[in-house]
């Protein structure tokens, strides 16, 4: 018998290892932040980074950097210091009371001239399967934690009610009319998007997302 394998599939020992991996990427998350805080001369964060981030960003999830927790920017951040932040398909996992308070704490601790690059799936999108996909409960990978489908509209009303000015990037209008508006993937790159998403060939768009750049005045 190996004991090691037969340890593994007793309940008791293999949560206690899952709270223990869990707390470590805690651990050595904040302390990834907070050095790369103190050594980059701009301060860029991505939230709910997932191992994916540009050079020059600094990645978070939400082990140790959780949107609704002031407590959370706190550890890191001053008020009014980050330049940039950037958030890919992370709203739509929050009610929208929730995606109200992660848009006034972005808001809080952007600079001045700061913005937040943020993507959500389009509620708007021509594709009856694209929607079966991104909807509420819908079939699509975390779609069963989906709170709510923003379209262009009610997204940008989020982020212009605490404060933001919202300049859109993609999107389709009501009519099933895509919108693009050049974006520089310097300031961030979103990669459910027309340029970057493989499901995009052949002129049809099989994956895009409503884009906007939330800017702090």
């Amino acid at each position: 018998m190996d004991l090691k394998k037969e340890a593994k599939k007793v309940p008791f020992i293999k949560n206690f290892k899952n709270k223990f991996q869990a707390e470590k990427k805690r651990i050595n998350g904040a302390k990834t932040v907070k050095k790369m805080v103190k050594s980059n001369p701009s301060v860029k964060v991505v939230i709910g980074a997932g191992g994916k981030y540009d050079e020059g960003w600094i990645p978070t999830n939400i082990e140790y950097l959780n949107l609704l927790k002031e407590k959370d920017w706190k550890k890191y951040f001053k008020r009014g210091t980050i330049d940039a932040l950037l958030a890919e398909h992370v709203w739509e996992h929050l009610t929208p009371e929730q995606g109200a308070l992660a848009a006034k704490n972005c808001f809080e601790y952007l600079k001045s001239g700061g913005y937040l690059r943020v993507a959500v799936p389009d509620g708007l999108h021509p594709a009856p399967e694209y929607i079966e996909w991104v909807r509420i409960g819908g079939k699509g990978p975390g779609a069963h934690d989906h709170k709510v489908l923003y379209t262009h509209e009610t997204f940008g009303d989020l982020f212009e009610s605490v404060g933001f000015k919202v300049n859109l990037l993609e999107y389709h209008d009501a009519s099933g009319k895509f919108h693009f508006n050049d974006w520089d993937t310097k300031g961030g790159t979103i990669t459910r998007s027309i340029r970057f998403d493989r499901r995009n060939q052949n002129g049809k768009l099989g994956y895009t997302s409503v884009i906007l750049d939330a800017v702090k005045p």
